[in-house]
């Protein structure tokens, strides 16, 4: 038996939609006087996401163009350049190791301030034994100085000077005190003193000092050798013993390479001898081969 649909019944199967629809409105209807809470949930879901706050990177300003960052690189190298040149003062927080080595004072555990840095553990120990006993026997006290390089003064005895005023203020502590400067990029140094130090010293080893050891051996780098040789020539002048005397110099003078005018004259006239001849000999031979060759016939 065959069935006959109506289209009427068909018309679930083939809309969906619209029978889901009827059927929620129905119970919808059904269900209208309760309060739906997820209904408020949504909305104010809904309204938190709508105004979120800003992040901080976006709030702050950008540059807008290329200007901005030209003038923030300029200003940096500005303030590089004012940090870099800008003049040391000496007075207050001066960085330069010169001026660190007068407002420290005197060494009070040694006799050295070797603030170039040149000197070895041995060389000071044995600085130290030497001006010790001295000063334990003579009441003579002699300190050593190593700097790189003076900013502040001249030369190395005005920087002395200058140390001993500042370590020694009055004439009664600075009497029987010495300074003994090594400066080691300008290869000199100096020596100052006291009244009592230089009449013990005398004048003549101060400057034999000054100008054979300090700066002969300093030009050979051997600053350890050229500070302690120095001390004990001191004291041994302090002693009233002879003079060691100073370190031997080395003759680096070089030959020249250039001619004396008596070799260039006698070179030349040799000279003149052998291209004298040559000419001699290329003009006759020809000439006595034409006049042999001539005979002949």
């Amino acid at each position: 038996m065959e069935t006959i649909l109506s289209p009427r019944s068909l018309s679930p199967l083939f809309n969906p939609k619209s029978s889901c629809s009827k059927t929620l409105s129905s119970s919808s209807s059904s269900i209208q006087p309760r309060s739906n809470p997820l209904f408020l949930t949504k909305t104010i879901n809904c309204t938190l996401k709508k105004y979120q706050p800003q992040s901080l990177t976006s709030s702050l300003p950008k540059p807008t163009s290329w200007l901005s960052h030209a003038q923030q690189g300029l200003a940096a190298l500005a303030i590089t350049l004012a940090l870099n040149f800008s003049p040391l003062l000496p007075g207050g927080n001066a960085s330069a190791s010169e001026f660190d080595v007068i407002n420290e004072g005197p060494p009070k555990e040694s006799y050295v301030v070797d603030d170039a840095g040149v000197l070895s553990r041995l060389t000071k120990s044995d600085l130290k034994r030497l001006l010790t006993d001295l000063e334990s026997r003579k009441n003579i006290r002699i300190n050593f100085i190593t700097v790189r390089k003076l900013t502040s003064k001249a030369d190395a005895f005005e920087y002395a000077d200058q140390v001993l005023e500042r370590w020694y203020p009055s004439v009664e502590e600075g009497n029987n005190k010495g300074i003994v400067v090594l400066v080691t990029s300008q290869k000199e140094g100096a020596i100052t003193g006291g009244p009592a130090f230089v009449q013990a010293v005398g004048e003549t080893i101060l400057d034999a000092t000054v100008a054979e050891n300090l700066p002969v051996l300093a030009t050979e780098e051997k600053y350890n050798e050229a500070v302690y040789s120095s001390a004990k020539r001191l004291v041994a002048a302090i002693d009233g013993l002879p003079d060691t005397g100073g370190p031997l110099t080395k003759d680096n003078k070089r030959e020249s390479n250039f001619k004396t005018r008596e070799e260039t004259d006698e070179k030349r006239g040799q000279f003149s001898l052998v291209v004298g001849g040559l000419l001699v000999i290329a003009f006759v031979v020809p000439m006595a081969q034409y006049y042999a060759y001539v005979s002949r016939k």
